[in-house]
């Protein structure tokens, strides 16, 4: 199943992680590298988003738990949310239409 992950940041975040930066590209890459996350980036200068796959939401909590940038204050809230992804080639319960 999908999930998104979204980062609200405090103000000026941007200029407050350097820091913890480098751990927390490293815990994302790393959660990459094991098909966790299939994209992750910046949402302007508000926050950020990351798209996992899991079966388990727990997952994704462990991965807020350990992140640098929630431990280091920079992040004022986040929100899991189930998404079910129906358009797309890596949709988790694709639909078949066929366009006229």
């Amino acid at each position: 199943m999908h999930y998104l992950l979204i980062y609200e940041a405090v103000d000026d975040y941007i200029t407050k992680r350097g820091e913890f930066r480098e751990e927390h590209l490293k815990l994302a890459a790393e959660a990459e590298k094991r098909g966790e996350i299939v994209l992750a980036g910046a949402l302007g200068t508000q926050g950020s988003a990351f798209l996992f796959l899991s079966e388990n939401v727990s997952l994704i909590e462990e991965f807020v738990k350990n992140d640098p940038y929630v431990k280091g204050g920079l992040i004022c809230s986040y929100k899991i949310l189930p998404w079910t992804t129906v358009i797309g080639k890596d949709a988790q319960n694709p639909i078949k239409m066929e366009l006229k």
